[in-house]
């Protein structure tokens, strides 16, 4: 029973525990006790917090039998990756010169679900400062597939992903910079979400005006993921590009009703050059299919432009850079080669190299804004292939289908890094499995600030198939 408890989604615990059927206190045991279960085996916290949990857990038990109001997330268990921050509780950025930080403040995303009554159980694994697609960290280790611990969970927001998809909790806090939200989710076979710019704020990017980083929701379910948009969205002035942005009802809006018909999706395999394995393709064909069934037109459209990859490092590595030269001339010993390589490549772009980035990122969210103009939503591949090995190297050489390929981020997530230059906001949901029995992503994109009706496609698409009945072993 207290296995069947830990895969209820948030939206199913919120209802039972508001009508008195099950207890904050039973709901967060259970998960304490499944994390500790299988920490040894999937690596994926860096701090289980067993103790403040029970204790918040028992007061929201006593709020409630003392005729309180029940919030919104009251008494659901989430998980927070470690690099944002969660007051009085470590935040290692999965840095081992951070392994002893304490942030004296929550990041607001998260001081949000707090309010809302949602109970924290721990900090899940990143790679350091969420620098790279695979969730290791000299650290903590390596973070292993949900469904296979002979692969990689992805990243950068592996622990998320493979907490929730394992059933240790519903809700997850995650960050997407590149795809580091959607990479996982696509792992690991649940739904990562990378809203508009704006739509929930970011309290701690340093650049605030020219950030292509998100603080992100990641969940089983599409209804979950409209709880905790619903609880972290809306404006705060730490945040430029939050201010003056409304919250629709997207619990409500996210409910599968209707149908597509009047919607016009256009949708794109493989960017040139870029190829994907043959059951990527299948499943991505099955999931139009899909689409077309619930009414949708489709339509085709070149992904010529759209491989963008050095654009985005221009921009992100320069930004690593500039935040960790000094960190790395120090303590260059204790962080990963992978990381201090990244940040070597930061040095042969000059602040032309940078502006010219600047420019094309620009043009890429008008060509973004011309495809919406003729079609609702895009779609894609969320990956090129599924998950990876587990002893992959960054800078290794990555296989779809034999063929192997120089450089993993551009010949594994093409897809994802757009859409974090744009702003738009991008979903990756479950779609199928592969030939090796872990799951495959379905990205879809919606128009700017459209994240409301991105949810009601992403539910009805997920009531078209019984994915959600697949549990990993």
């Amino acid at each position: 029973m207290s296995d069947d408890l830990c895969f209820c989604s948030a939206a199913e615990l919120r209802e039972s525990i508001a009508r008195k059927l099950i207890s904050p206190v039973e709901i967060v045991g259970a998960v304490l006790a499944r994390a500790e279960r299988l920490q040894g085996d999937l690596n994926c916290f860096i701090t289980i917090c067993a103790h403040s949990a029970l204790a918040q857990a028992r007061d929201a038990e006593r709020r409630m039998m003392s005729g309180e109001p029940v919030r919104m997330l009251e008494g659901i268990p989430f998980t927070v990756k470690d690099i944002v921050n969660t007051k009085g509780v470590r935040t290692t950025f999965g840095a081992v010169p951070y392994a002893d930080n304490i942030p004296d403040q929550d990041a607001v995303a998260v001081a949000r679900l707090r309010a809302h009554g949602a109970i924290l159980i721990g900090k899940t694994t990143t790679p350091e400062f969420g620098s790279k697609c695979l969730t290791d960290s000299p650290l903590f280790g390596r973070t292993r597939n949900a469904w296979d611990a002979r692969r990689s969970s992805g990243g950068s927001s592996g622990g998320a992903a493979v907490a929730v998809a394992s059933g240790i909790a519903p809700l997850a806090v995650a960050t997407d910079g590149g795809g580091s939200t959607r990479i996982p989710a696509a792992c690991n076979g649940v739904v990562g979400l990378k809203q508009s710019n704006g739509v929930i704020p970011h309290s701690q990017v340093q650049d605030a005006f020219g950030n292509q980083t998100y603080v992100t929701p990641t969940t089983r379910t599409v209804a979950d993921t409209a709880l905790m948009m619903q609880a972290m969205a809306g404006e705060d002035a730490s945040d430029p590009w939050s201010i003056g942005v409304p919250v629709p009802d997207f619990v409500a809006t996210a409910a599968p009703r209707g149908d597509l018909r009047g919607q016009k999706i256009l949708f794109c395999l493989s960017l040139p050059g870029r190829p994907v394995t043959a059951d990527v393709a299948e499943a991505f064909k099955t999931a139009l299919d899909r689409l077309t069934g619930l009414g949708a037109e489709l339509e085709e459209f070149s992904g010529d432009g759209f491989d963008i990859e050095p654009i985005w490092r221009a921009i992100n590595h320069t930004v690593w850079r500039a935040r960790f030269e000094k960190l790395a001339s120090e303590h260059g010993d204790v962080l990963s080669e992978a990381f201090l390589r990244q940040l070597a490549l930061a040095a042969r772009v000059s602040g032309v190299d940078y502006q010219q980035a600047m420019f094309e990122r620009t043009l890429l969210f008008r060509r973004v804004q011309a495809l919406l103009a003729r079609g609702n939503l895009l779609a894609m591949p969320t990956l090129t292939r599924t998950a990876l090995p587990i002893d992959q190297d960054l800078f290794g050489t990555i296989d779809i289908d034999g063929q192997r390929f120089d450089s993993v981020r551009a010949h594994w997530f093409p897809w994802t890094m757009p859409f974090n230059m744009t702003g738009h906001p991008a979903i990756s949901l479950p779609c199928g499995f592969g030939r090796d029995g872990l799951p495959i992503g379905l990205q879809l994109v919606g128009r700017f600030r459209a994240d409301a009706e991105l949810l009601r496609v992403s539910a009805l698409f997920e009531a078209s198939h019984d994915l959600l009945a697949r549990r990993p072993g």
